[in-house]
């Protein structure tokens, strides 16, 4: 591995698509203490370029620039997704190194069920859970440690426990106030806003959608999704052996 480069105030949160991700970074946003930068690397690999603070990004390596200069002048959060590969983050190991990479997780049959119902034609690598923990192992080389991950179902069932280990984990305070938010389509959702309306109309970490047990059996009944699902199964339960137990 090297020597281990110093640490940068960049703290991120990696998540399979559908993983309630965005309402763990809307309470980010909530705290006013960092930068928090929406999906940068998904967005620059989707539409070509992105807005990250003051610069306009077109790379990766332009988002992992972008991130460093924001970094420099204040402590930065952002949540991205693994619909897409990251073969540029995956080749920077100082930066695997440096940043304070952590992962949120969701049962495989709901977060397939959800992105299913948003993307008929959802293909099984875009579900993301194998590129998940694809980053997941690169961190932990990179680091010589275990990332922290967190179970979204632990978020919703037990918030300011779950809030309160994961801010204990990374080093920040828990704010308790930041568990709660007014209900809004933020900025920067809108030219995504069709997947981000579930949260907007959110005011805390709060289930929604069909149950999980509707979920699994939607995916249950349909082949392909069920295919799908036992190929990301065994990712999600390596990271789920390994979440934090608030």
């Amino acid at each position: 591995m090297g020597n281990t480069p110093e640490r940068i105030p960049v703290l991120a949160l990696w998540s399979a698509p559908r993983c309630r991700s965005t309402a763990f970074a809307r309470m980010m946003t909530e705290r006013d203490d960092r930068v928090v930068v929406h999906e940068p690397f998904s967005r620059v690999v989707d539409f070509g370029e992105v807005e990250v603070g003051d610069r306009v990004a077109r790379s990766e390596r332009d988002v992992l620039a972008a991130l460093g200069a924001i970094a420099a002048r204040k402590p930065v959060f952002f949540k991205d997704t693994t619909d897409f590969h990251y073969p540029a983050l995956l080749a920077d190991e100082g930066f695997l190194a440096a940043a304070t990479h952590t992962f949120i997780i969701r049962h495989p049959a709901e977060a397939i069920a959800s992105h299913h119902a948003l993307n008929p034609d959802l293909g099984r690598d875009e579900i993301g859970f194998s590129r998940l923990y694809e980053i997941f192992t690169a961190v932990q080389a990179a680091t010589g440690s275990t990332p922290v991950v967190i179970d979204s179902d632990d978020l919703l069932d037990r918030p300011a426990e779950t809030v309160r280990a994961y801010c204990s984990a990374v080093g920040i305070p828990f704010l308790p106030d930041a568990l709660s938010w007014e209900p809004s389509m933020r900025p920067e959702w809108r030219s995504t806003s069709e997947w981000h309306r579930s949260t907007s109309e959110t005011a805390g970490f709060a289930r929604g959608g069909r149950g999980a047990a509707a979920a699994a059996e939607a995916v249950e009944a349909d082949p392909a999704l069920r295919a799908y699902r036992d190929y990301h199964l065994p990712y999600y339960e390596k990271l789920r052996a390994v979440a934090l137990r608030p």
